[in-house]
């Protein structure tokens, strides 16, 4: 696979690069924040690479910083993303931004960015909540467990059938201070029942 190239900048435009690395020109698939990084064409620059293979075609992307290249690979290993969407992700907001979203279940945050609905906001942060670790500002602003506890409860509530309003409505309706998600469940199931 190929993991890095180091050579002369031929070409940039804000969706592609073509890089002259010995006498040969890879073209890349770049998002907006790597674009916003390159030197002027002609310039040496080193670029994070992810080799992309299909059954009718070999893509390359090109990042410009590893955590650009982490967590492009991250939202490709959700279903319903291809590399496409996630470049499209990655232009939308920062890495720093989206990690922070989706440590802390901020689906209204995640809808923002084009190409994100809301089911696959809540794919996402259900399935890379665990995998980006911890916000980056630092314990300070660390979101309240009871917050993520919450935003659980909210989806389980909306597997079941409820509409958001009414799961949002049902979970801040029960607000324990030390219950779990299914706790949260169960009591939003018994309220509604009433």
């Amino acid at each position: 696979m190929i993991r890095v190239l180091t050579g002369k900048l031929v070409s940039k435009s804000p969706a592609e690069v073509c890089l002259d690395v010995g006498g040969v020109g890879y073209l890349l698939n770049i998002p907006l924040s790597t674009f916003d990084q390159l030197p002027e064409p002609g310039a040496e620059t080193i670029l994070q690479t992810h080799l992309h293979v299909r059954e009718d075609a070999l893509q390359l992307f090109g990042f410009h910083t590893t955590d650009e290249l982490g967590m492009f690979r991250l939202l490709i290993s959700v279903s319903g993303i291809g590399p496409r969407l996630a470049l499209g992700i990655l232009s939308g907001t920062s890495v720093t931004s989206l990690r922070d979203n989706l440590t802390s279940g901020h689906i209204p945050a995640l809808t923002a960015v084009p190409g994100i609905g809301k089911k696959l906001a809540e794919r996402m942060v259900m399935e890379l909540r665990d995998k980006t670790g911890t916000p980056t500002g630092g314990d300070s602003q660390q979101p309240d467990p009871l917050t993520n506890v919450r935003a659980e409860a909210v989806l389980a509530l909306l597997s079941l059938g409820y509409s958001r309003p009414a799961a949002e409505k049902a979970v801040r309706s029960v607000q324990e201070s030390n219950a779990t998600a299914e706790d949260l469940v169960k009591a939003a199931l018994r309220l509604s029942s009433r």
